[in-house]
């Protein structure tokens, strides 16, 4: 294949990238709510038609394995036809789930309402993290976090207007009408965002983050072992993330911390509350924060601080968690650094694997989520079993090998991976492992 001889874009359109970031992150965070608020739902949805605990988590592991495992479907349609088209069909689909949610009288019906929003999920979480790459293919981690910043924090500002609804009118009511604005609000910004027609050029003070100088293709990617380790460590990582943030609310209660007030600074709420409040928040920050933070001092460092931190926060929730306020500040700054998976290996991918096929290659490694999320039940099983500090504990050893794996297998497996590309991209055989890019 021919090497890239795209037009440098101009300084005269500066603005061009921020305003395609910022329409992907009010896409963000109008998905949010299908994964962050479920927890919102369960009790209600148990004590309306007495299902169990179990049946109705079993939508959300249906809702994020359909959103995660059809992502590199959906994220080929965005680097073959652009991003416009899968945002609207992913607008309809997001709309519609909520709507089936609010009239479902069945599991079945309520299973469908989680495929349906599942497609829709990925359609927008694949279409806007592939484009952000696209656009900051030198600053990816910032950008990827900003981006996913979108789906981590958009449920902090409508966790207490759902949950008000859901008290005043009723469950059903709060999924029909949040659920047909976020659809609204995601097909309009739909229409403003495209991919990037020329060579970003490099900012003035590069960083020096190794990065590769071929383009994999997915095929080429997927016979990678470092893809397969960035697998790994993504399902170690997020499996314990994911069980908190759907099993959060049954956790609290079972705890006995969930409707007891605690005052932190001067924010007062039942812990429940604030608890969902503050991991919103702090998940949010943490994307675009440890994303920057691994733009300067490389990914794997980054992911070593990070699910070493996760690892100390679960260790606290196995000893304290029944301590209200411990168990709001723990939760709390375990999402702060959880959240940063959906920053940091995405912009791991497209440094390692290239430019042109990011979103595929993305959406390939996000679909670890959807494995992760059969863990979920599992975690309830457990916990039925030997109580959630079992599942605590379990989780502190699965993000403390990750940390140990980031560090110590990573990051030499990787060094080594992007100097052959390199090799690769100067001896010509670049055209038959992957398309030589424009040089970083």
């Amino acid at each position: 294949m021919e090497a890239s001889t795209a037009t440098p874009q101009t300084s005269t359109r500066a603005w061009e990238p921020w305003f395609q970031l910022a329409c992907g992150i009010v896409c963000m965070a109008m998905i949010a709510n299908l994964q962050y608020g479920w927890t919102l739902f369960v009790d209600p949805i148990d004590q309306a038609h007495g299902w169990g605990r179990a049946a109705i988590q079993t939508a959300f592991t249906i809702f994020v394995l359909t959103e995660t495992w059809l992502v590199p479907i959906e994220a080929w349609f965005v680097d073959r036809y652009g991003p416009r088209i899968v945002l609207s069909f992913g607008a309809v689909m997001i709309a519609l789930a909520w709507v089936v949610n609010s009239y479902a009288s069945s599991l079945t019906m309520l299973y469908a309402g989680a495929v349906l929003g599942g497609i829709g999920a990925g359609s927008v979480y694949g279409t806007c993290v592939g484009n952000a790459l696209k656009w900051f293919p030198y600053r990816r981690g910032l950008a990827a976090g900003a981006t996913a910043a979108g789906f981590g924090a958009g449920a902090a500002l409508t966790v207490v207007p759902i949950a008000n609804m859901i008290a005043t009118s009723g469950y059903q009511s709060a999924f029909l009408w949040f659920g047909i604005g976020q659809g609204i609000v995601v097909l309009i910004a739909a229409q403003f965002l495209y991919p990037p027609k020329f060579k970003i050029v490099p900012p003035k003070k590069a960083l020096s983050l190794p990065q590769s100088k071929v383009d994999y293709q997915p095929s080429q990617t997927l016979s990678k072992p470092v893809f397969w380790l960035l697998y790994a460590m993504f399902v170690m990582v997020a499996s314990g993330g994911l069980m908190a943030a759907a099993q959060i609310g049954p956790i609290a209660h079972d705890l006995g911390v969930a409707d007891v007030p605690v005052n932190i600074l001067g924010l007062q709420a039942v812990a429940l509350t604030l608890a969902i409040s503050l991991d919103r928040i702090f998940d949010g920050f943490g994307r675009p924060i440890f994303g920057y933070v691994s733009d300067r001092i490389g990914r794997e460092n980054t992911m070593f601080i990070a699910f070493g931190t996760a690892a100390v926060m679960l260790l606290l929730l196995v000893y304290h968690g029944s301590n209200p306020v411990v168990f709001v500040l723990a939760t709390a700054c375990f999402f702060g650094v959880f959240g940063e998976i959906y920053s940091l290996f995405p912009a791991t991918a497209g440094d390692t694997f290239g430019s042109k096929f990011a979103a595929t290659n993305a959406g390939m490694l996000y679909t670890a989520k959807g494995t992760a999320a059969l863990l979920v039940p599992i975690a309830s099983i457990v916990a039925a079993a030997y109580g959630w500090y079992a599942v605590f504990a379990i989780a502190v050893g699965l993000n403390a090998a990750a940390a140990f794996l980031a560090l110590f297998v990573l990051k030499p497996l990787r060094s080594r991976f992007i100097a052959r590309s390199a090799v690769e991209a100067q001896s010509g055989t670049a055209a038959i492992t992957g398309r030589q890019s424009p040089a970083h």
